[in-house]
């Protein structure tokens, strides 16, 4: 089809020029003696004026018909500023209909009416909308961006396999049964993980690679089954000069997207002291509610709760809602009880800051010298609200109030749009206590290489060994997670043994990695990146959906194409499996 300008193209400058369009019609309207109709394309829309020289075929027009429309563009004697080409119009003098359409199920504008189990069904309409177009835009500038900065930094980009082995990564694995190997099964990788390490003892050095990983677990706004991250591993580099130039290259992202600038480099906040202060390991700083810790307070008190947690060596905690007394009323209270039950505390303990004094529930349990105490530690004010959590676990403690603190923060100060608060959280632990399975496992995954000095503790108290992992955080989300690998071999069987992989399991599942390590392993490690997250903060969308071009809905079910389906009993026999019907 000829074309001579897109929708988005013509100015002022192009008054008088005889041109050729194409694109949908996104609105149509009569005016009696004139026909304006609004001409969209992927980059913009065009008014058109009609005259009754052209009733026959504007009279047979709909929203979404498919025009090729031409004209003289002349200057609008009313511009529309909200319009990039809002100063100018284009008289046609031929319009052909090159194809119909019939009426859409949702409204195709920025803003539609339609729900989203609707747009998921209908996605190539909602695509339509200039909007959604305009995220998955700035989605493919982040993937130039970060393609730029790595070539530039002679990174080569390799594919990795799709179809692989099961291995114990956290999340459960897809798994794809083999025609020609009966009984057998491919898993989808959950990450690139074992085959960028190897791609490092093959002496490639710095790989990368826009990488599709696939884990079958609870679905959120934030996560999907099948997502994409920015893979990234490196030979012969410290933990300090991976995590510079990956902040480098989220700098140049956020620069050449947004225009933004970030001070290098990065601020850097322990695990530990993430938790103590914000409740959690990926914390939003750019709003207040920091926790505060009470252990002393309470060191003589008889306050049975308090007095049993501290006996257990336990914490207590608690953040200050200053001057929201009077805006959080007692039926917020109760709702605030059940979200810190739901990571696990007991209750929540509160009291309303008023004369110089505390009143509610839980000051008819403390000392004056305990209340004072209180007012002082959380430098209160009358009009002030005050929460406490006690548990004789610190992650307990600390995860439940980090719960309360960003209901807080997005209820009563929510950060502006377009701002960006970036953090790398480090030093997190090796190893975590299951409680479920009274088991220990790999904090994140078992390749992570553990401190030197902490190496002692692995035979004896591995639960208090630290870690060379990293996380990159933005605005209280995990952008990625990164560490230095194991690259002995010795240090990695140890590690499998320490989770309770026994010999054999680590041949079934690792031969062919832990292998690998007695020819030459180079010191290495790596991060990978959410592109689904990031894109989603940068197009402030509320979910990762809206920036993946045919996403999953909380059921891990695609509408459109009705994913997953039934199959035929023929491609179950050729499968050699059976569905057994609970």
């Amino acid at each position: 089809m000829e074309r001579t300008h897109n929708n988005g193209e013509l100015r002022l400058s192009d008054v008088n020029k005889e041109v050729t369009l194409l694109g949908w019609v996104a609105k149509r309207r009569n005016l009696g003696s004139l026909v304006f109709i609004d001409l969209r394309d992927r980059y913009g829309i065009t008014q058109v004026i009609c005259d009754e020289s052209l009733d026959e075929i504007t009279s047979k027009i709909r929203n979404e018909y498919v025009l090729q429309v031409k004209g003289k563009v002349v200057q609008r004697q009313n511009p529309n500023p909200s319009l990039k080409t809002g100063e100018i119009e284009v008289e046609a003098s031929e319009i052909t209909i090159i194809n119909t359409a019939e009426t859409t199920p949702l409204i195709i504008a920025n803003e539609t009416d339609a729900l989203e189990d609707t747009r998921m069904k209908y996605r190539y309409l909602d695509l339509r909308r200039p909007i959604m177009q305009e995220k998955l835009v700035i989605r493919h500038k982040i993937t130039q961006t970060i393609r730029e900065f790595l070539n530039n930094r002679d990174f080569i980009e390799v594919e990795t396999p799709i179809l692989t082995s099961t291995t114990p990564e956290g999340a459960r694995d897809y798994l794809v049964p083999s025609r020609v190997n009966p009984g057998k099964f491919y898993a989808l990788p959950q990450s690139p993980q074992l085959f960028k390490q190897l791609l490092m003892i093959s002496g490639l050095e710095r790989y990368y690679q826009i990488a599709r990983c696939f884990r079958d677990e609870d679905l959120r706004s934030d996560r999907q089954p099948d997502f994409t991250q920015v893979d990234i591993e490196m030979s012969f580099m410290e933990e300090h000069e991976i995590m510079d130039l990956v902040e480098k290259m989220f700098a140049k992202v956020l620069k050449d997207v947004k225009d933004f600038e970030i001070k290098l480099p990065l601020r850097q906040i322990k695990y530990k002291d993430a938790l103590g202060k914000y409740g959690s390991d990926k914390p939003d700083t750019r709003f207040g509610f920091e926790l505060v810790a009470l252990n002393d307070v309470f060191v003589n008190t008889e306050y049975r709760i308090f007095k049993d947690i501290l006996g257990q060596n336990g914490y207590i905690k608690g953040i200050n809602a200053k001057g929201l007394s009077d805006n959080i009323s007692r039926k917020d209270i109760d709702k605030y009880t059940e979200l810190v039950k739901k990571y696990h505390a007991k209750g929540l303990s509160w009291a309303r800051v008023k004369e110089d004094t505390l009143e509610g529930p839980l000051a008819k349990n403390l000392t004056k010298e305990e209340i004072n105490g209180l007012i002082k530690r959380f430098e209160s004010n009358n009009g002030d609200i005050l929460f406490i959590v006690s548990d004789i676990n610190f992650e307990i403690t600390c995860l439940s109030l980090g719960a309360l603190r960003s209901e807080l923060g997005k209820r009563f100060t929510p950060p502006k749009k377009d701002t960006f608060d970036l953090l790398w959280i480090v030093d997190f632990p090796l190893f975590e206590f299951d409680e479920d399975t009274q088991t220990i496992m790999a904090a994140h995954h078992p390749f992570t290489r553990p401190f030197k000095e902490d190496e002692h503790l692995l035979d004896t108290e591995p639960l208090k060994v630290r870690s060379h992992h990293y996380d990159l955080v933005l605005n209280g989300y995990e952008l990625g997670s990164g560490s230095l690998r194991i690259y002995d071999q010795e240090m990695q069987r140890k590690v499998f043994k320490i989770i309770g992989l026994s010999d054999e399991d680590i041949e079934k599942r690792f031969g062919f990695f832990v292998n690998a390590f007695k020819y030459g392993t180079p010191p290495h490690g790596g991060l990978a990146l959410g592109l689904d997250r990031i894109a989603m903060i940068l197009t402030n969308s509320d979910s990762i959906r809206d920036v993946i071009a045919f996403p999953k809905n909380a059921s891990a079910i695609d509408p459109m194409s009705e994913a997953p389906s039934e199959v035929s009993l023929k491609q179950l026999e050729e499968l050699h499996l059976k569905i057994v019907k609970d």
